[in-house]
């Protein structure tokens, strides 16, 4: 008696017995990746992400202001920034894993697991594609704009007081001699200054300089700035330096040699206090920038992974109303 040929659900010759756990090995030429999926969601993700960008490039810059007592402080706007950037991670990504969950190829006699491991997959490389994209973008032609609106937001926010310090000062400074003494020139302007006892000592016969040409006056003070700067912040002027300012002092204002020392000694004082303050001001500075990149690095770090979950987590939501 001749039986029929018949193949059962679970042989190898049929193939699909899906239901006994068995693999499609009918031939099925289904890619496990759709590129052209991946590349839509990658490329909505950016556009997105670029979209964001700018806007929350806009809304920062018209939230600060130059002027006192107005606009965001530092520390708002730094949070401001990281929560929006942290938004632009979570929408872009989200849109970017649902188009390339939805818009993937349907696995036909797939694993329901291996179908989550696919839409994982894809929303993942999307998120992957559409950052290197924006990376890249942001590089190119569109990252001075970006970038020009960063700067200016964190000068206005940061380097208000310094700027106006900048722009008065350099107004003080256009001579030769201020330029070369730098930062001490006010205190060798004050080391020359005249007062009453110089036309005291006029009135009663003091020696003192008949005429002293521009050029003197500019290479006496800029030697004086040399001298003030050869030593450290911390240590004392030489007692033969205090005597020779003196005597350039005493020559122009009329001072007598104790007094004219007295000043140099005061006033070397002063500036050493003042370029101790500078100093330490500069070091808190740096140090706040140091923190305020660390901890922009840190949470750009953490959004962007926020942004691959949420973009795999879509992915399989979409994927699953693909096959629905």
């Amino acid at each position: 008696m001749n039986t029929p040929n018949t193949a059962t659900l679970d042989s190898p010759k049929h193939g699909h017995a899906l239901r006994d756990g068995y693999a499609d090995t009918s031939g099925s030429k289904t890619s496990a990746v759709s590129w052209s999926a991946i590349s839509a969601g990658a490329a909505a993700a950016a556009a997105l992400s670029l979209i964001l960008l700018i806007l929350g490039v806009g809304l920062g810059l018209s939230s600060v202001s130059p002027w006192s007592f107005e606009g965001v402080s530092a520390a708002s706007f730094g949070v401001s920034t990281i929560a929006w950037l942290t938004l632009t991670q979570l929408l872009s990504s989200a849109m970017g894993g649902y188009l390339a969950g939805r818009l993937r190829t349907k696995w036909m006699n797939t694993l329901t697991d291996e179908v989550f491991f696919r839409d994982t997959a894809h929303g993942f490389l999307a998120w992957a594609v559409a950052s290197l994209a924006t990376a890249a973008l942001l590089t190119s032609a569109i990252g001075p704009i970006l970038s020009g609106g960063s700067q200016v937001g964190a000068s206005v926010v940061s380097g208000i007081a310094s700027t106006a310090a900048v722009a008065t000062g350099a107004a003080a400074s256009r001579k030769m001699a201020s330029e070369e003494i730098g930062p001490m020139a006010y205190f060798v302007d004050a080391l020359f200054r005249r007062n009453g006892n110089a036309a005291e000592a006029r009135s009663t016969g003091v020696a003192m300089p008949a005429e002293t040409s521009e050029r003197a006056t500019n290479n006496e003070s800029s030697e004086v700035g040399r001298i003030f700067t050869n030593v450290t912040i911390s240590e004392p002027l030489p007692p033969e330096d205090i005597q020779y300012v003196g005597q350039l002092v005493a020559q122009r204002t009329g001072l007598s040699q104790q007094e004219a020392e007295k000043r140099v000694m005061d006033i070397y004082v002063r500036a050493q206090a003042t370029l101790r303050n500078t100093e330490i001001s500069a070091k808190d500075a740096a140090d706040k920038a140091r923190k305020a990149f660390s901890y922009a690095a840190l949470w750009m770090f953490v959004s962007l992974l926020i942004g691959a979950f949420v973009a795999s987590l879509t992915a399989t939501y979409g994927g699953r109303q693909r096959d629905a």
